[in-house]
């Protein structure tokens, strides 16, 4: 029977898009790539690839097929390929995160009539507040931070249920697309500031503490467990879900500060993200077909026991191993004329499922 691993890990490696912003800048992948016009030519520009539909298990993948090539344009211009651990793996895919890479592009044009089918308009000035109480969109500061809009659109649910009843207003459900275009829209004004992107993903148990404590866990447990339902979800999804789920609580949805919102979120949501779920038989299969067993359960060329990952292994670590192992790696299976092996975004989240379960032992 196939097995699945979807892992949310006691402990969630925290991550900072800062931090991850200066790697990019250190380990010279701005010499090549740029992200959203800042940068280099050679390789695309990571913010601006259109309809990508990433996830970590195909960048991983991804960064896996293009290492061959990437490795020895690195050196032909003299740049070291420079040390990254994974923590600064997980740092450098919070950067990506902040720009949106793992996002759906979203439109400008579209965003505007959100702002104004949706009832936005009704409590939002552009520049001016509508209400004292409503902010106007030139002041929002949750656009480039997405933590910060999980917990500005929950909070917002009960002041906005109120004032569309007393206003007479049908509350407006929202779709993951509709506020990706809502954002493009807004960063776009005119009168709004230019927003920094950050993302800063917690570790620790606090989350789970705060999680019990406002009162979450009284209802999402059993079938309405929130760990399986965020599968596969972005921060945007889950804004949206929180939105859309807020008029239907039975009482007043708990008031959380920023700092609450962002250990919930990632003690919910980061592990299973950065871990993505896959197939445990179909990951096995892999692991054969593209001779890694070949190497890695026998010892052979110098390769090392996978023993060490099983349970703990995310995209990132996988990044991670393959940018500090990767040249030695390549250099050996070159001189005894073996293939370099390729992966799709599957096969690779099939992979880490196998080792998470059995570190490649059998």
């Amino acid at each position: 029977m196939a097995l699945f691993s979807a892992s949310i890990h006691a402990a969630v490696l925290g991550a900072d898009s800062e931090r991850g912003q200066g790697l990019f800048v250190t380990l010279s992948c701005i010499q090549c790539h740029s992200v959203n016009g800042h940068g280099g030519t050679v390789g695309p520009d990571l913010g601006r690839i259109v309809d990508r539909g990433f996830t970590p298990a195909s960048l991983a993948a991804t960064m896996w097929n293009h290492a061959p090539t990437m490795w020895p344009k690195i050196r032909a211009r003299g740049l070291e390929i420079g040390n990254l651990d994974e923590q600064a793996a997980a740092d450098l895919f919070a950067y990506f995160y902040s720009a949106r890479f793992f996002d759906k592009p979203g439109d400008a044009a579209r965003g505007k009539k959100v702002f104004e089918t949706k009832h936005c308009a009704v409590c939002h000035g552009l520049t001016e507040p509508k209400l004292p109480q409503a902010k106007p969109v030139r002041s929002w500061q949750s656009t480039g931070h997405p933590m910060a809009l999980v917990n500005a659109m929950w909070n917002h649910v009960s002041l906005m249920d109120t004032e569309f009843k007393k206003q007479h207003v049908t509350w407006s459900a929202l779709t993951s697309q509709d506020v990706s275009d809502l954002l493009v829209y807004v960063r776009n004004l005119p009168s709004v500031h230019p927003v920094t992107p950050g993302l800063k993903v917690a570790s620790g148990s606090r989350g789970e503490q705060v999680f019990h404590s406002a009162g979450c866990a009284n209802c999402h447990q059993g079938k309405l467990a929130l760990p399986p339902r965020l599968v596969g979800r972005t921060l945007t999804d889950i804004a949206v879900d929180m939105w859309n789920h807020g008029p239907r609580m039975a009482g007043k949805a708990p008031q959380l500060t920023l700092d609450e919102m962002r250990d919930v979120v990632s003690y919910l949501w980061a592990g299973a993200f950065f871990t993505p779920a896959g197939n445990v038989a179909a990951g096995r299969r892999v692991f054969k077909a593209k001779h890694c067993a070949d190497c890695h359960t026998t010892g052979a060329n110098g390769a090392p026991s996978l023993d060490r990952v099983k349970g703990s292994l995310s995209a990132a670590g996988m990044v991670s191993a393959l940018w500090r192992h990767g040249p030695k790696m390549l250099h050996t299976m070159s001189t005894k004329g073996i293939a370099w092996p390729t992966f799709s975004a599957p096969e690779m989240a099939n992979l880490i499922a196998y080792l998470n379960t059995t570190g490649g032992a059998k």
